[in-house]
């Protein structure tokens, strides 16, 4: 069992339904206190409803599903519409695009609100009406980034068979994310020691999850003699970091396309582990 008597499989499920509740959120352009109050809900509720520690009745989903203009059918999936290996256009509301842009390139301690905002196109007022103070944006930023990076480990590691193939999976899987989506994977590894307290455990907790998963992978293949690294929790941590280090340097101007380089990294990847041939 799980956490306080759940199965695990229940939180997964809550955690990605929360997951998909924040994305909604964000993408109408709503506050969590908003949403709680259309709902008639405390803001601390709703936040444990997004977090995946309170489970949402099928009544409520509804209910939610109308305030955000999507289909409660949206919130109960467990994968990418359109398949964990397909990206499209990273849209995210202006505040979030203007934060990204200037994390990007100032860092988090060296952007301010003033340089959000011009980058959002937006009045300095404009940003504060949504977004408190700069730390939420980090947030908001780093949640999304986990939300979508796990619910499409979860779904490459899912449609897989054996020690071997999952591992592959997985790695091709935080290859394509950190070229795709290279701008979040940049702050994802350079900017969580700018997150405050109790966000910056949640979403370390995030992280943990992927990297245990290929923890995991390595351990079991390595069991069945399908690996033969001697160090199979180093090697599958050299692995993500790999990954992880994308974003430092891969362009989209580049000579190689992000399915290129995901092959390559799945050919060094198991070269690391040692497979066995």
């Amino acid at each position: 069992m799980g956490v306080r008597g759940i199965a695990p499989e229940e939180l997964d499920a809550r955690r990605e339904v929360g997951a998909r509740l924040r994305a909604a959120r964000r993408t109408a352009g709503l506050t969590l206190r908003h949403v709680a109050q259309a709902l008639d809900v405390s803001a601390g509720t709703w936040s444990a409803v997004e977090n995946g520690a309170t489970k949402i009745d099928d009544a409520r989903l509804a209910r939610a599903a109308g305030i955000l203009g999507i289909e409660p059918a949206a919130l109960r999936g467990s994968a990418p519409a359109a398949g964990w290996r397909d990206f499209g256009p990273l849209r995210l509301e202006p505040p979030l695009a203007g934060a990204l842009a200037a994390f990007v390139e100032l860092g988090y301690h060296g952007a301010t609100i003033r340089d959000i905002a011009q980058r959002a196109r937006l009045s300095v007022p404009g940003v504060y009406h949504h977004w408190p103070a700069k730390q939420d944006l980090l947030v908001a930023l780093l949640d999304l980034t986990m939300d979508d990076l796990l619910t499409r480990a979860r779904a490459a590691r899912a449609e897989a068979d054996g020690p071997v193939e999952r591992f592959t999976r997985l790695v091709e899987c935080l290859a394509l994310f950190h070229t795709h989506r290279r701008e979040l994977g940049f702050i994802g590894a350079s900017e969580m020691r700018s997150l405050d307290e109790p966000n910056r455990i949640r979403i370390a907790a995030s992280r943990q999850e992927v990297q245990h998963m290929v923890d995991d992978e390595v351990r079991e293949g390595c069991r069945r003699g399908e690996m033969a690294t001697p160090l199979p929790k180093e090697a599958a941590r050299a692995v993500v970091t790999m990954c992880t280090a994308l974003p430092q340097w891969w362009s989209p101007e580049g000579p190689s396309s992000p399915e290129t380089v995901a092959r390559q990294y799945v050919g060094f990847a198991l070269d690391v582990v040692r497979l066995a041939r």
